[in-house]
């Protein structure tokens, strides 16, 4: 199982963001352990400067900007 770590505020990006992620996951029969990370100390323990963000276990994969489904597919598989 993949973990995955949306970062950002909890903006509309970023709730588009999980979506898209949960969507495709969910669509290719993968499970994933997903996490919104919401706290800036965190975040920022990243070294990201622009949000949203997506870790994928452990390695940061995208920084702002909503992916989309196939790019969110790559890193899933």
């Amino acid at each position: 199982m993949k973990n995955v770590k949306v970062l950002g505020s909890g903006c509309s990006k970023c709730r588009v963001t999980a979506n898209t992620i949960r969507a495709t996951a969910d669509a290719l029969g993968v499970e994933i352990e997903l996490e919104k990370v919401e706290d800036y100390a965190v975040i920022a323990s990243y070294g990201v400067m622009a949000t949203p963000s997506v870790v994928v276990d452990g390695v940061v994969v995208h920084t702002g900007g909503v992916p989309n489904a196939k790019t969110v597919e790559r890193w899933i598989r």
